[in-house]
């Protein structure tokens, strides 16, 4: 499965203010920065792909013009996706403890 596939169409979308310029995994979270100063974050089980990554793999991303991708997976995410919320196939959000 290519992640390009949510969200890593439209250049319409995508503007140099919202270029990251850079990105981390922490506290089950995706957060990245774009150029014009804004930061995102989405939570990590988004993003199946993700799930069996160690925090080391998971901190190893590579910077794209639209998004974001991860060399270990050969995954990506595009700032768009993170915009409007969209979840990778096969997303499932864990159980809340009682």
């Amino acid at each position: 499965m290519n992640g390009w596939a949510f969200g890593m169409t439209s250049l319409a979308f995508e503007t140099d203010e919202m270029r990251p310029v850079r990105a981390w995994c922490a506290d089950g979270e995706v957060h990245v920065a774009l150029a014009d100063g804004r930061v995102i974050a989405t939570p990590l089980w988004w993003y199946p792909f993700l799930s069996k990554l160690t925090d080391k793999q998971l901190n190893d991303i590579e910077l794209m013009y639209e998004g974001i991708w991860w060399t270990a997976v050969d995954e990506g995410i595009s700032v768009k996706s993170m915009f409007l919320g969209i979840k990778a196939p096969g997303a499932k959000a864990p159980e809340k403890a009682a």
